[in-house]
């Protein structure tokens, strides 16, 4: 199966990586690449393709907006999320808002292609490590935790809080001002019954939601 595929990825030595493997082992026939939201959108717009590989993390804008956006222009075209984030904390969330399935940088070459395959294939790809993140979502009854009340961006502002981040860190990351950043915090400490950053960090410590040894960004 050789397929059209749309690489949304915000590191160029990513995209070309990603790209030259597909081409060169016969897994895509064309790569287009993008490097923000914005580029995604628009050449998924303008072009046909058989599947989207789209980053969670993005110059200009959150990839789980991406994706709510793609799912309403072009609703047949498959989304593969490709992150560095955990599955156990973006995988749920990626899933409810229409992707067909998630994979972590950290996948080996033979499950990338068998990946972006199955989900070209109008098929869900759910990795092992995601499987155990669904089971855990349905056996803890995931809708009464606090940090499902949160909105995507609110819960991106919490994972990135308790890793450590700075408001002025995180305005970066999300191509927003302070100010934006400041009323996302304040809103899901108020969501989540918590009274500062410390309460915060231990709660995402405590449920896991973050991995606090490999950098998350990506």
């Amino acid at each position: 199966m050789t397929l059209k595929v749309l690489l949304a990825d915000d590191h160029a030595i990513v995209r070309r990586g990603v790209a030259q493997l597909l081409l060169e082992r016969g897994a895509a026939s064309e790569v287009d690449e993008a490097g923000t939201g914005a580029q995604a959108l628009t050449l998924a717009s303008q072009r046909t393709f058989d599947v989207v590989l789209l980053d969670i993390s993005l110059p200009d804008t959150n990839g789980l907006d991406v994706l709510k956006r793609l799912k309403r222009d072009v609703p047949d075209l498959p989304v593969l999320m490709f992150s560095m984030y955990r599955e156990d904390q973006y995988a749920v969330r990626a899933l409810k808002a229409g992707a067909a399935g998630y994979l972590s940088k950290t996948a080996d070459p033979a499950l990338m292609i068998r990946a972006i395959q199955q989900v070209a294939s109008r098929r869900k790809f759910v990795s092992p490590e995601m499987a155990e993140a669904l089971a855990t979502y349905v056996s803890l009854d995931a809708d009464h935790m606090p940090h499902e009340k949160l909105s995507d961006r609110e819960f991106q502002t919490l994972c990135m809080l308790a890793s450590g981040k700075r408001l002025t860190d995180i305005a970066h990351a999300l191509s927003l001002s302070v100010k934006t950043v400041s009323v996302y915090r304040a809103r899901l400490l108020d969501k989540m019954k918590l009274a500062n950053n410390a309460e915060l960090t231990f709660y995402v410590m405590s449920n896991r939601l973050v991995d606090m040894n490999p950098a998350i960004a990506g």
